[in-house]
């Protein structure tokens, strides 16, 4: 009962931690700590000033066309790449000599006879030896990658914070040929960033979360199986 017991939670360790080893990436768009703790901005509802060209409000005769309230809408421009390069070299080198030479007694002065019997003595005992050891190592390695994205994405204004900014919300969806497209964003934004045409950079969105993501035949097609993933998690080589 002992022994089966013990399989089992062997056999459970061994399945979690291939399960963790096949967890595919994600990412999630909940606002950060900071945006939840904050709180939003009130809305004014009432102007002092009357009859003015540059009013405030939802209709102001003059003004920008920029997001500035809650469920507005924003552009953004996404426009992101990655360029890395890695380039590593170690060498090694190792070099062991030992020696050891025969004879363990030495003269005794002028006595003869005594150098004599050493001498002997030597001959039975002369035995030596000599070792060495050599080891050469050499490697190097470069990775590069140079990936480029860029698209728009129109994102709704979810809280304006009490300090001004936005946090912002988009996503997209395209059905292409049974292909789904998903584009999705989250971050916080400064109004003064957003530019005369209503649009701001993604280069400018603080905490800027975007995952881009395919649903389909082909994205099926090009992923690994359940099962090779299985093999693959538990493969020691």
């Amino acid at each position: 009962m002992t022994k089966t017991y013990l399989s089992l939670v062997a056999v459970s360790l061994l399945i979690s931690g291939c399960m963790a080893r096949l967890t595919e990436p994600e990412i999630t768009f909940t606002p950060p700590k900071y945006v939840e703790e904050m709180p939003a901005r009130e809305e004014e509802s009432s102007f002092a000033a009357r009859g003015s060209l540059f009013g405030q409000g939802d209709s102001p005769l003059f003004s920008d066309h920029k997001a500035m309230h809650v469920n507005d809408i924003v552009t953004v421009v996404i426009s992101e790449s990655a360029r890395s390069s890695n380039q590593g070299v170690k060498t090694l080198t190792e070099a062991d000599t030992i020696g050891l030479n025969g004879g363990v007694f030495t003269n005794a002065g002028t006595n003869s006879a005594l150098n004599s019997a050493t001498a002997k003595l030597n001959g039975v005992a002369n035995i030596g030896f000599s070792g060495g050891s050599t080891s050469d190592y050499a490697g190097s390695g470069l990775a590069t990658k140079n990936a480029t994205f860029t698209t728009t994405v129109s994102a709704r204004i979810v809280k304006v914070m009490v300090n001004g900014n936005y946090f912002i919300v988009g996503r997209r969806e395209i059905m292409v040929d049974d292909q789904k497209q998903i584009m999705q964003l989250s971050g916080v934004i400064r109004p003064y960033d957003i530019d005369q045409n209503n649009q701001i950079s993604s280069a400018k969105i603080s905490d800027a979360k975007i995952m881009y993501a395919n649903e389909g035949d082909i994205d099926r097609s090009v992923n690994q199986g359940w099962a090779s993933k299985m093999v693959q998690a538990v493969w020691p080589f």
